[in-house]
């Protein structure tokens, strides 16, 4: 019969090993539970139990490093799980075997981010890569909580310093101070949410702790053109030495495409004799075929600069690298921006400014998402209060007739006369 008794430090720090084998001595309290003694001298705590009609043995852990204490009331744990019928051993196998957040974004990246654009694809796996993985990479996917993704988009929320380049010498830089990111946060929470909302569908979990995460607050950025800032952009156009890269800031204007639609266009996208451009869905942000009409100036724009391109090149503005586009016009709007002295516009900017145009005209709302080739009716919302100016038009031509009408005196206004 194998020795029973009230485990403890004492009776563990005690027990002698003996010569040519191992022994247990079994606690007299928790059915199973024990502590084996090595030929050795080393001690470790274990849990023999049958299951399934198998004999098995669990080890908890080495003694001093687990104390009595923690051992027992592992035991316990274990015990509990044994009158399930559930194995510690399985258990573990599928614990070691559990996916990490490591593994979900692995697999996120590689089945799910192809399907966007090159961009956005770029941004999510930077974030995964230096947000999600540092802070949670070698956690089971299971064990992610809600309030784990609250803390993270919390930490992201407040940004991070940054080294800035205050000299033009490289080594002579200085920390700035953090730049709270809140919309960093938003983007990455939304990345989450679907990261985690396909887990599901991995049955890798059953829940989604990203599901409601707390949105920081969004002031969209509104800028327009005024008629004297388009003029004087224009202008810096005409005299700019980098006539390509005025091409395709023209061609912006022109149509309100994105930048990346239109430096990536190619001549086999025009129809000159309907005006129209068909944008590839791979170029558009909604991975959709986009047509749209063109105006004469943009297929004027087309034609001259076919006459301009060497032959062979598909692209309408090829770039410095054979066989591909122009790549970035970062540097030369920078150029323009001074010319034209409208720092801080962004050549995005421009689309918007398109928008505010086609309103002015009176463009519906619907007219507006279709040429901008946008997916949802709030993108375009943000055009809604631009139409206030007809109605405010009505509105004064409404207070003009009142205004313009004699003023009726009242019987109690008149002044009484005098004997």
């Amino acid at each position: 019969m194998p020795t029973k008794l009230k485990i403890n430090e004492k009776l563990v720090r005690s027990a002698t090993p003996k010569a040519g084998r191992d022994y247990q001595i079994f606690d007299s309290d928790i059915a199973g539970f024990a502590i084996r003694i090595y030929r050795s001298g080393s001690r470790a705590f274990t849990m023999d139990y049958r299951i399934n009609g198998r004999q098995r043995r669990y080890r908890i852990g080495p003694w001093p490093e687990w104390t009595v204490a923690a051992a027992r009331e592992r035991a316990k744990e274990l015990r509990r799980q044994i009158d399930a019928d559930i194995d510690p051993h399985c258990a573990r196998d599928q614990q070691r075997t559990a996916p990490t957040v490591s593994d979900m974004v692995d697999r996120y990246i590689e089945e799910h981010l192809p399907r966007l654009a090159p961009r956005s694809q770029a941004d999510q796996i930077s974030m995964m890569r230096k947000m999600v993985e540092p802070a949670w990479g070698t956690r089971l996917v299971t064990e992610i909580s809600k309030r784990d993704v609250a803390l993270l988009l919390d930490e992201v929320a407040k940004g991070r310093a940054r080294p800035h380049k205050k000299k033009p010498n490289n080594r002579a830089r200085k920390l700035q101070g953090a730049k709270p990111t809140p919309i960093r946060a938003n983007r990455l929470g939304q990345a989450l949410r679907k990261m985690f909302n396909l887990s599901i569908e991995w049955e890798w979990r059953s829940d989604n702790p990203a599901q409601k995460f707390h949105q920081r607050t969004e002031n969209s950025r509104e800028r327009f053109l005024c008629f004297e800032e388009i003029e004087r952009l224009a202008a810096a156009l005409d005299i700019a030495e980098d006539q390509r890269g005025a091409a395709i800031i023209r061609m912006c204007m022109l149509t309100g495409a994105r930048v990346g639609e239109v430096r990536t266009a190619r001549f086999e996208d025009f129809n000159l004799e309907f005006g129209s451009w068909s944008k590839p869905a791979a170029t558009t942000k909604q991975r959709k075929i986009h047509r749209i009409p063109i105006s004469n100036d943009a297929a004027k724009l087309v034609r001259q600069q076919r006459l301009i391109v060497p032959k062979g090149s598909p692209w309408l503005f090829p770039g410095d690298t054979p066989g591909q586009p122009v790549q970035e016009i970062r540097r030369f709007w920078i150029r323009m921006q001074r010319a034209a002295q409208i720092e801080g516009v962004r050549i995005h900017d421009l689309r918007h400014t398109f928008a505010s145009l086609l309103v002015s005209g009176g463009a519906s709302l619907e007219m507006i998402g279709r040429l901008l080739g946008h997916t949802q009716m709030t993108t375009t919302q943000r055009y809604a209060h631009l139409m206030d100016t007809p109605l405010r038009e009505g509105v004064n031509a409404v207070a003009s007739i009142f205004s313009a009408r004699p003023k009726l005196v009242h019987s109690s206004d008149k002044t009484p006369r005098t004997a």
